[in-house]
């Protein structure tokens, strides 16, 4: 310490003083304060961590069993007089024989193969077929008209197991409680078993799961996404066509054309006010602007898209004006001041620069479609369709159908306990769907963004 620092003779240090080396009170209640706000913010994120957590869980606990089903290997012989009567081989006369000729020849194979495998049990030919659904008799027939050549032999046939035999090797149905079930009984889990032990009953992936269509009430282990997958496909084609270029559209001539006036001001405040009106409002408007007044079909694709466009648009006119306005005024003055036009220094500058926020915009909005319900619900689409749409070119845009959150919604409202598996098992798969959308948004941003 030089003489010009040393303190003078005399004074007091004023160390301890408000000095930097100590802090006073209100420095120590703010760092206090600091340090709980860092703990309730991460108290927050770790209970949003573990409802996700416990959410997807419970998801993934009750649907991912829908993803696999339990099938019998029986040889079945396809009796021509019986199935053909005429003897033609025209699959069309071979139609007016309906499911109740064949069910007969399955209970009899079935209990023939379990005669030949040398296993015991005290159940007659009907409780022994009650262990096959009910839908595999309506698949053997299906067999047998798209493959008429084969009548007269002895074909192996796959056939589904009923959903409570299905259940019992997911751990859905037990013992106990097929003591108190009066569409199972303990003798016939036993059965399942010993056909099990024998390679006769097997539980493997479930592919119909994502190809079959909706199945009855008494056919759970039937039920599968087809057509839903397929109409919430349409829809999402007639939202794409729409949506994108008219909200696009909109955004630039309200972002980079429109004079400010009231009229605009109206029109912002307007498309705003738009985005935040519950979804069942849009269902109402498809309703009456749609169905009653243009007559289109209920239960279609085209007026589910039309209602989920309107919905969509403010999302896309939002996202779209959010990211012209991230685009430096620079970019504009610098491309007007070479001599570019308004429309080339929006199309060809503005725009590109723009791309990945519009692009991010519309997927966020198709995906937030995607998985609507009530106003899909009011335009009819809750109905039970088990035919496909034909393709778009074909008119199936006016075929009746059905979309995914509402297949969800009509298994949850089905008694059996299949249907509960069933409906967790198509939110995975809805959650997937969205999952995709948004990893395609992300990677569609960093291909098409530039840094300025």
């Amino acid at each position: 310490m030089t003489d010009a620092t040393a303190p003078a003779p005399g004074a007091r240090s004023r160390v301890g003083q408000g000095s930097l080396l100590r802090q006073d009170t209100r420095t120590i209640k703010r760092n206090a304060a600091e340090n709980r706000f860092r703990i309730y913010g991460l108290t927050a994120i770790c209970i949003g961590i573990l409802m996700l957590v416990f959410l997807l869980t419970s998801i993934l606990s009750n649907g991912l069993s829908s993803f696999r089903q339990t099938t019998i290997q029986v040889p079945v012989t396809l009796v021509a007089d019986r199935l053909d009567p005429e003897g033609n081989r025209d699959p069309a006369e071979m139609a007016r024989v309906t499911t109740f000729g064949y069910a007969p020849l399955l209970r009899d194979a079935l209990v023939g193969t379990i005669a030949d495998a040398g296993i015991e049990t005290e159940l007659d030919a009907g409780d022994i077929a009650d262990i096959v659904s009910d839908e595999s008799v309506a698949q053997l027939r299906n067999f047998v008209l798209a493959n008429p050549d084969l009548l007269g032999q002895t074909m192996p046939v796959e056939v589904l197991a009923s959903g409570r035999i299905d259940g019992f090797f997911k751990g859905r149905v037990t013992y106990a409680t097929a003591e108190l079930d009066q569409n199972i009984s303990p003798e016939q889990l036993r059965l399942a078993e010993a056909l099990k032990a024998e390679g006769l009953l097997a539980t493997g992936f479930n592919f119909d799961f994502f190809t079959a269509p909706d199945a009855s009430v008494t056919r759970p282990e039937a039920a599968g996404l087809g057509v839903a997958i397929l109409g919430s496909l349409y829809m999402m084609l007639v939202v794409l066509a729409l949506a994108l270029p008219i909200g696009v559209a909109a955004s630039i001539y309200l972002e980079e054309f429109a004079p400010q006036n009231r009229f605009t001001d109206l029109v912002e405040v307007n498309i705003s006010n738009l985005a935040a009106v519950p979804s069942i409002v849009f269902g109402i408007l498809g309703l009456a602007v749609f169905i009653n007044f243009a007559g289109l079909p209920q239960s279609a694709p085209i007026v589910g898209g039309l209602v989920l466009t309107l919905m969509t648009l403010p999302t896309i006119i939002i996202a779209t004006r959010a990211a012209l306005k991230a685009v430096p005024p620079s970019i504009r003055d610098a491309a007007l001041g070479v001599g570019a036009s308004k429309m080339q220094t929006v199309f060809h500058h503005v725009l590109p620069l723009a791309m990945p926020g519009i692009l991010t915009g519309t997927i966020i909005g198709l995906a937030q479609a995607l998985g609507e319900t009530a106003p899909l619900l009011l335009i009819g689409m809750v109905a039970f369709v088990r035919e496909y749409p034909d393709a778009p070119w074909e008119g199936g845009l006016f075929d009746p159908a059905t979309a995914l959150p509402v297949q969800i919604y009509n298994f949850t409202q089905r008694s059996d306990p299949a249907f509960v598996e069933r409906a967790s098992g198509a939110i995975i798969v809805l959650l997937l769907f969205l999952f995709l959308m948004n990893l395609a948004a992300i990677l569609l941003r960093r291909r098409f963004e530039r840094r300025w």
